[in-house]
C-alpha cells in the first residue's frame, strides 16, 4: 500500500478510532511502540510524525502517556466527545 499525504487531523482522527477499536480507555493502554510501526507503514516521516501527534492528543487532553511514555491510552472523561469526532468522518 503506497504512503498517503494525510493530513494531521485526519492522522489524528486515525490513532483515535484505532485507540477506540482496541477499547484502549483508562488503565488499558497500549504500546506507542506498536502503534508508531503499524502507522509508519501507512503515513510518512517513519513515526516521528506518529509519536508528535500522539502527543499533541495527550496535550489537547484526549488520551494519557503511560509506563514512562511507552503506552497510551484515551482519556475515558471525554468518551463521548472523541466517539462524535470519529463518528462524523
Amino acid at each position: 500500500m503506497p504512503k498517503q499525504g494525510l493530513s494531521d487531523r485526519e492522522v489524528k482522527l486515525a490513532l483515535l478510532e484505532f485507540l477506540v477499536r482496541k477499547g484502549r480507555w483508562g488503565a488499558h493502554y497500549f504500546p506507542v511502540e506498536t502503534i508508531v510501526n503499524w502507522f509508519s507503514r501507512k503515513i510518512e516521516q517513519d513515526g516521528r510524525r506518529t509519536r508528535r501527534l500522539i502527543d499533541e492528543l495527550v496535550n489537547e487532553g484526549y488520551a494519557f502517556l503511560h509506563e514512562r511514555r511507552q503506552t497510551v491510552s484515551l482519556n475515558p472523561a471525554r468518551s463521548k466527545e472523541i466517539l462524535d469526532m470519529i463518528s462524523v468522518t
